[in-house]
């Protein structure tokens, strides 16, 4: 009777699969379009009772920046 093959463990075999080709990765082209899209947040359900719409929420939150000292402003990117 012949001697059996060693059987590669399924760590090695997924570990190959995945193994990923950076010399051939091209830019993204849809991260221009994305630029000036909207940001999405989840608010937690509590507060969405209180904010129903995109409009309120960010009055609010408008008007906490605006109560912020001016030295902690976050400057954008």
């Amino acid at each position: 009777m012949p001697a059996a093959k060693p059987v590669k463990s399924t760590k090695m075999v997924k570990r190959s699969a995945y193994r990923f080709d950076y010399s051939k990765a091209k830019p993204n082209r849809f991260a221009a379009r994305m630029k000036d899209a909207p940001l999405v947040a989840v608010i937690d359900p509590d507060v969405a009772k209180v904010f129903t719409t995109a409009e309120q929420v960010n009055t609010a939150l408008r008007a906490l920046i605006s109560a912020m000292p001016k030295e902690r402003k976050i400057e954008n990117k």
